[in-house]
């Protein structure tokens, strides 16, 4: 019982559930239950698939980036990656944003 009320007081400031519920922060667990369900079960949980380690972290690490809306700026910042690495080509992505031009 003393380590639940120590760590009750140590965290008190990290309770003001009214001040996070005004600022519309989700203070209970069915909105991380709810997002891990999304992002996790209903992509890697289908019927027949198998997944390796690294295949599974790769896939989760995409259905993040395109739940969290920054699919547009993850391509910018990998597409500036390559672009340092290589150089300044002319790639195949290139060459369809000049023939859509």
């Amino acid at each position: 019982m003393t380590k639940v009320i120590n760590y009750l007081e140590n965290n008190k400031e990290r309770m003001d559930y009214q001040r996070y519920l005004s600022a519309g922060r989700p203070i209970a667990t069915g909105f991380t239950e709810g997002a891990c369900r999304h992002v996790v079960k209903d992509r890697l949980e289908r019927s027949g698939l198998r997944w390796t380690r690294d295949g599974a972290q790769a896939m989760l690490n995409l259905r993040c980036i395109d739940s969290s809306e920054l699919w547009d700026m993850m391509l910018a910042e990998h597409r500036n990656v390559a672009l340092q690495h290589y150089g300044q080509r002319t790639n195949y992505h290139d060459q369809l944003l000049h023939t859509a031009a």
